[in-house]
């Protein structure tokens, strides 16, 4: 049964911690994203071995599997866009509807063993592609298609809040 979608701009934790989670990106830059990731991977494989990983705690909620999917998904996307602002100038971003891609691609069916090792993957993937770029470069700028401005700084901040959010959803 698919998730009501979640509508919500999530860029104001740019600007102020998160509340529900109590991350605060202000210490965050793409040159600190490989060591987050690093200590979160593990934590993530761990959830993906409860044995009710793929139990929703409730009708409104995802599963921890389908979070580590949306999650394995989120890292692919980010690297993806990561390239293009490191590549063009002002960089457009597609829209990501991530509710019809758990639909899509049925997060709620999953192996856990194979998300954790897709997660796992694209996980060191991304942080080796944030750990790679020069500091003159974290300026480059991107647009997402709702008009939100990033630059690779900002957009590093606001993957690692996505990714350390998903982790307090699941209490992973």
């Amino acid at each position: 049964m698919p998730i009501a979608p979640d509508y919500k701009d999530w860029t104001w934790v740019l600007s102020r911690p998160c509340p529900e989670c109590g991350f605060d990106v202000s210490a965050c830059t793409p040159a600190t994203a490989p060591g987050k990731l690093a200590s979160m991977l593990p934590r993530w494989r761990a959830v993906l071995r409860r044995p009710d990983v793929a139990d929703r705690p409730d009708a409104d909620t995802w599963s921890p599997l389908e979070y580590a999917c949306h999650v394995r998904d989120v890292f692919t996307l980010f690297d993806h866009r990561l390239g293009l602002m490191l590549t063009r100038d002002d960089a457009r971003f597609d829209d990501w509807d991530q509710d019809r891609t758990a639909i899509e691609q049925d997060y709620q069916s999953a192996d856990p063993a194979e998300v954790s090792a897709a997660l796992t993957a694209e996980g060191e993937q991304i942080a080796a592609s944030f750990g790679s770029v020069p500091e003159q470069d974290w300026g480059r700028k991107g647009t997402r298609s709702n008009g939100s401005e990033f630059t690779v700084l900002t957009f590093s901040q606001y993957f690692l809040h996505d990714v350390v959010h998903h982790l307090h959803d699941v209490d992973g």
